[in-house]
């Protein structure tokens, strides 16, 4: 696919604890819809199933948020009228998106929202749009819980989207 020509939305911001971390995946989820795909990336321990969890919980998903490590990836229906959650774990996934096409990750695409953890240079080749999450956290710092978050809006999806809602 062809990078689109529209320019990357971004907001950046400073989350404070694990429970603000979750309060930002809830209000995430609320700009989500099904078809999104949502790449998370972030040293060990940052936040990223920490925020997945919010999103699983603003979507109204079924099941436990969990990292799915082991078995790379969960799907967790809708318990309403929303989309189901794909959570992908690409952390022990070394190829691109070839060593991926066993989850069909294309095939849900259009009727989920789906979180790829460590999917950075595996999964951009699903679709042009994109939000991209960033998260920063001191390296080796385990005392301090202070994350900086950068989310990016890439695509003719996310051209017009209010990330400043991320901010509240």
């Amino acid at each position: 696919m062809e990078e689109n020509a529209v320019s990357p939305r971004s907001v950046q911001l400073r989350v404070n604890s694990p429970e603000q971390m979750r309060e930002l995946g809830h209000r995430m989820a609320k700009l989500l819809r099904a078809g999104d795909l949502v790449m998370l990336s972030g040293e060990l321990g940052a936040g990223k199933t920490t925020l997945t969890r919010g999103l699983g919980a603003g979507l109204g998903v079924r099941g436990a948020v969990t990292s799915p490590t082991f078995v790379i990836a969960r799907v967790h229906p809708s318990l309403g009228e929303g989309p189901p959650l794909v959570h992908v774990d690409a952390y022990r996934l070394g190829g691109g998106l070839d060593e991926m096409e066993d989850l069909d990750l294309d095939v849900s695409l259009p009727a989920s929202v789906i979180v790829v953890e460590w999917g950075e240079g595996k999964v951009e080749e699903l679709t042009d749009d994109r939000l991209q999450v960033r998260i920063h956290r001191a390296v080796g710092d385990t005392t301090h819980e202070v994350r900086h978050v950068t989310v990016t809006g890439l695509g003719e999806r996310w051209a017009s989207a209010d990330l400043d809602v991320l901010s509240a």
